[in-house]
């Protein structure tokens, strides 16, 4: 159908705006918008349960609809529903000619009076219902019920405008649900009169509590809500979902919170139960309890924000804080949970169950586990209540594994109870544990502990509401309850047409750490990786150590970096290799480059050269140090460890792309002569693509190639100590758009080019013969032991220029210079180093440096074609070519582009605008 249909007046579209949209609602407010021509003669039944608009609830916005349909590419009816409901209402999924409707909340939203005025709201599987901002909240009334009855297949959605519209989604974006009961609390009035407890977050009048602890407030099923959570004010927020006194006649099954500003859930007293619960990613507790909450639960799956947010506990329990002992307790039953911590480490920190205030606790079948930076797992209170409880049996764990690796599965004062001793002197078996075999999606491994040492609580506890199990945690072995439904599980996205929402977190095989920067989600890569990683956007990543992709030319795998990543190493030791047979697909964009950098850079924004070792790509292309024969050749590369080898036969080899890439402040020095480049590229072959490539601050080179055919374009050389572009050992690769340039506070440096072939056999085959185009290298001042030079051709090298600048002040060493070996003077003779349409432009009186008994380099520089010596100010202004040269013709290449200018970068035409650094 086309969108169109829906709105045949911008004006009446842009006027139907949510303002003004308020009062009681009694069904057929909707009536008096114009809805759309369906062909159907205005029949607003149809036997599918859909409705053609005329009976719909709400207010019809014009605005909303077009921004939703939008975004979701297919017509969407959004009905505005806000003030009181007071009559049956049922928000259906759909129109009779398909249209999707959806529903906006507008401010505080209740059904039904307190106790009066009842009404049900019944929801349609599958339907959507979305708040704006923080006020927004839906409120379900004493007396009144919600019916929520999805499906696995059709889940019923709460969420965010954000999550409809496709814009970016976060916690306390919109209120939340509200459920208001009849069931008891130990705030009740204790002589039994009528009792009306204010709910947190909610606008006065939100009321809970009495003595009917059967009482129904309705149906969630296939339920999920997300990004809720506002702070009304401080120490009052609105949960995900709020249960103030809930009794257990209600039915909650297969229900999800993700990503909440406050609580998950939380009881306020009431028996209400829930079975199969996710609880994902929130930003305070994932279960709260308070003020004689009875429930029970069985299945429930918390799982903290693996990118390592903001997280507390993932059970807060209380009975009262100011009469711990008040009637009736606090004291849940609560069979098959996992909890899963994070690394967060703030105000409030990452924690696993707390109970305090007096509660009790009947826990069977649970396993607490967490990264190394994780808080406490298991912490009862010091109050005296408390560890009476553990006395008791008001406490009691059972079938339960601890398996924090933070080395505080307990927590507990010096006059308290022994934590760990009484976990392990339970009635049923305990156990610590460190290894309990859990996948990446919370589920038990095939042989985890978990399977086969669970309670069956059917049997001992109570088969009226607890299934029959044998396996400990949330989650079994054999099958996942959660898929296809629950949000980052196959499911809870709005899929009226959307793009499916990445899942947040650290990729399985990385580990979140504290982040780097206090706020983003760090990833930890560690070892050797052989299957596919994919480092995600949204996280940084950091190196532990010489970490692996692949093995050599077996368990190969491709290392995929999503654009505006940033890996950092913290030492020198901390490296990336690509071995053999394995890829990197690293492609930013201009926008979103990749980097590749120092902890120190991630944490200030400022880095020095050798603060983290490189990258290292290695390939199976030739290199003259493989043996003659033909048989297999394995290099060891200079920097990297044992291991780490090189060289073939295959000149078209393929490493993988990078792509707007910048690698900045390595360089480590592992030995003397044994150093890390920024990028070394050991026998890599021609069909590795590199383009848009900066190296920035580097101790040693820049880039150095041992042998291989790597091509190269657009490439950004700055502030290296030592060679900005190194080749060895029979390297025969192309480049165009080459820019080196040595650091401008003329700090140590060394040569733009230092090329070779072989020191002990300079006539080595395949002979180093690299073809450059559009090269400029501006040096500078540093006169140290290895002092700013231009271009240094030796040991044998061949090297065809095109298209050159190099150019410097005039405290600048010699600017292009070739070793006074018989091999290398012969190539001057012979074509073998060839430089025409270039440009000399040194301010230092030494543009040639040659022996007495070498070829005159200044005589065979003019004698090329289209070459010249000019001041530095006529080739340059900054890294702009500003020179009048002829450039050369360069049609005969496919992979050269014929360019009109010398030199690398054109004035008015920057290509290293907006993603490299260093060049202000």
């Amino acid at each position: 159908m086309n969108l169109n249909s829906l709105f045949k007046a911008s004006a009446i579209a842009a006027a139907l705006a949510l303002a003004g949209c308020g009062g009681d609602i009694n069904i057929n407010s909707g009536a008096d918008v114009e809805q759309p021509d369906n062909g159907n003669g205005g029949d607003n039944g149809g036997d599918n349960g859909g409705d053609n608009g005329a009976d719909l609830p709400g207010t019809t916005s014009g605005s909303l609809s077009l921004a939703a349909s939008e975004a979701l590419g297919e017509e969407v009816q959004v009905q505005v529903i806000s003030g009181r409901i007071t009559a049956d209402t049922t928000l259906v999924n759909s129109l009779d000619d398909g249209t999707t409707v959806m529903y906006a909340i507008d401010g505080p939203t209740f059904v039904g009076g307190d106790n009066t005025d009842s009404a049900t709201l019944t929801i349609e599987p599958g339907t959507v219902v979305f708040g704006r901002q923080g006020n927004d909240y839906l409120v379900i009334s004493r007396g009144s019920q919600i019916m929520a009855d999805g499906t696995a297949e059709a889940p019923i959605i709460m969420t965010s405008s954000q999550d409809v519209l496709g814009e970016e989604t976060g916690a306390g974006q919109w209120g939340g649900l509200v459920i208001l009961g009849n069931a008891s609390s130990n705030k009740c009035p204790a002589d039994g009169s009528d009792c009306a407890l204010q709910v947190e977050g909610a606008e006065e009048g939100a009321v809970f509590g009495g003595t009917q602890d059967d009482d129904n407030s309705g149906t969630l099923r296939y339920f999920v809500v997300k990004h809720a959570g506002f702070e009304i004010a401080p120490d009052n927020e609105l949960n995900g979902i709020t249960f103030g006194g809930v009794g257990s006649g209600t039915t909650v099954d297969y229900l999800q919170v993700h990503g909440n500003a406050d609580d998950g859930i939380e009881m306020f007293g009431g028996t209400v139960n829930f079975k199969h619960v996710v609880l994902t990613s929130m930003q305070d507790d994932s279960i709260d309890w308070d003020n004689g909450y009875r429930g029970k639960m069985q299945y429930v799956y918390v799982e903290q924000d693996p990118n390592g947010g903001d997280a507390n506990r993932g059970i807060e329990a209380d009975n009262d804080g100011s009469d711990p002992a008040a009637t009736p307790m606090s004291n849940p039953t609560i069979a098959n949970l996992t909890i899963i911590g994070n690394n967060f480490q703030g105000e409030d920190s990452s924690e696993g169950i707390y109970l305090r205030e007096g509660t009790g606790a009947q826990l069977y079948n649970v396993v607490v586990t967490g990264p190394s930076e994780m808080g406490e797992c298991l912490e009862i209170e010091g109050s005296p209540q408390s560890q009476a409880n553990l006395g008791d049996g008001t406490i009691t764990m059972e079938n339960s594994f601890m398996a924090c690796n933070n080395g505080e599965n307990f927590k507990f004062g010096a006059n308290d109870v022994d934590l760990e001793d009484w976990f392990l002197n339970q009635q049923e078996a305990n156990e610590v544990s460190t290894s309990i075999m859990l996948g990446a999606n919370g589920q038990p491994m095939a042989n985890s502990p978990l399977l086969g040492a669970g309670q069956d609580v059917a049997n001992t506890v109570d088969g009226s509401f607890f299934e029959s199990v044998d396996f400990v945690g949330a989650v079994p072995g054999d099958s996942d309850w959660r898929q296809g439904w629950a949000f980052g599980f196959g499911g809870g996205e709005v899929t009226a047409g959307g793009s499916e929402a990445p899942v947040a977190g650290c990729p399985a095989g990385t580990e979140a750490i504290t982040p780097v920067d206090g706020s983003t989600t760090t990833c930890e890569l560690e070892g050797a990786y052989t299957s596919d990683l994919t480092l995600t956007a949204g996280n940084i990543y950091a190196l532990s150590g010489p970490v692996f992709m692949g093995g050599d030319n077996a368990d190969s795998m491709t290392l995929t970096i999503e654009p505006g990543v940033t890996l950092y190493g913290r030492t020198g030791g901390d490296y990336l290799v690509i071995s053999r047979g394995s890829d990197i697909m690293a492609e930013g964009t201009a926008e979103e480059p990749i980097t590749l950098t120092s902890a120190a850079y991630v944490e200030t924004g400022e880095g020095q050269p050798g603060q983290w070792g490189g990258l290292v790509i290695l390939g199976n292309a030739p290199s003259n140090k493989c043996p003659s024969d033909g048989s297999d050749c394995a290099l060891q590369v200079e920097g990297a460890a044992e291991g780490a080898v090189f060289g073939g036969t295959d000149s078209a080899d393929n490493s993988g792309t990078l792509r707007y890439v910048r690698v900045m402040n390595g360089g480590f020095e592992i030995a003397p002569d044994n150093e890390l480049n920024g990028i070394t590229f050991g026998g890599v072959g021609s069909a590795t693509t590199v383009e848009y490539l900066q190296v920035h601050n580097n101790s040693d080179d820049g880039i150095e190639m041992f042998g291989g055919a790597v091509n190269f374009k657009y490439v950004v050389l700055t502030n290296m100590q030592d060679d900005s572009i190194d080749w060895d050992n029979g390297y025969q690769g192309k480049l165009q758009y080459v820019l080196v340039r040595q650091n401008p506070d003329n700090s140590d440096a060394n040569r733009g080019i230092e090329a070779d072939n072989d020191g002990s056999n300079p006539a080595a085959t395949p002979m180093s013969n690299p073809t450059i185009a559009n090269l400029t290298i501006i040096g500078n001042t540093f006169e140290g032991e290895d002092s700013s030079e231009g271009i240094y051709l030796r040991e044998g090298t061949q090297a065809t220029f095109y298209n050159t600048i190099v150019s410097g002040p005039a405290g600048m060493g010699e600017c292009l210079e070739v070793e006074s070996n018989p091999v290398s003077q012969q190539h001057l003779q012979d074509g073998g180093i060839a430089m025409t349409h270039s440009v000399m432009a040194c301010d230092n009186g030494e543009n040639f440096k040659f022996g007495a008994g070498d070829v005159d380099l200044e005589t065979w520089f003019t004698g090329q074609e289209g070459n010249s010596i000019v001041a530095a100010a006529d080739a340059l202004n900054g890294i702009f070519s500003i020179s009048d040269a002829t450039a050369a013709d360069l049609s005969g290449d496919t992979f050269f582009d014929n360019a009109s200018f010398v030199g690398a970068v054109e004035e008015g035409n920057d290509w290293t605008a907006g993603w490299t650094v260093g060049l202000e």
